[in-house]
């Protein structure tokens, strides 16, 4: 079994400032109104090469600390694990989130008689400003959802859950 120390060992991909290209994705979203779409697409290939490169090294981590029997099901449970969570939890549940927020601003505008109000700036804005509000509830979420379904189902257990708060 994979063995950790939590005081010392460092997830570089969810206790760094790494962990903010997961969400650009987001802020391609918010910016959906001003910037071309192969901006939004490319932020799109960001947060996704983020999901991957975790999802590479939870395989690695298992992989070169697993000696059990078990190694090959912990490698498979654990990226499969890893991709789902990091999938849903920073491009799949946000972007729809952020992306039906501003469209929704946007909406509205159509509704405004005041020139000022149409811009599309405000849209942008408050999608950007909704992104620090969002990511933890959208973890939370995630996180017992995936212990609710997938993990119940496999059987396979994290090694640092999210806690609910």
């Amino acid at each position: 079994m994979v063995e950790k120390d939590k005081e010392c060992e460092v997830d570089i991909f969810r206790d760094t400032a790494v962990r903010y290209l997961g969400y650009t994705n987001e802020v391609g979203e918010a910016f959906r109104s001003i910037v071309p779409k192969s901006v939004v697409w490319s932020s799109y290939v960001v947060a996704c090469g983020y999901v991957l490169a975790d999802t590479v090294h939870k395989g690695l981590h298992v992989y070169n600390e697993d000696s059990s029997p078990q190694k090959t099901k912990r490698l498979l449970l654990s990226t499969s694990d890893t991709l789902l969570w990091q999938g849903f939890a920073s491009v799949i549940i946000p972007g729809l989130t952020i992306n039906r927020l501003c469209a929704t601003i946007r909406y509205l505008q159509t509704k405004s008689s005041r020139p000022m109000l149409r811009s599309p700036w405000i849209s942008t804005i408050i999608g950007l400003a909704s992104i620090p509000v969002i990511i933890h509830p959208i973890d939370v979420l995630v996180e017992d959802s995936m212990n609710a379904t997938y993990r119940k189902w496999t059987g396979y257990k994290p090694l640092e859950p999210i806690q609910s708060t």
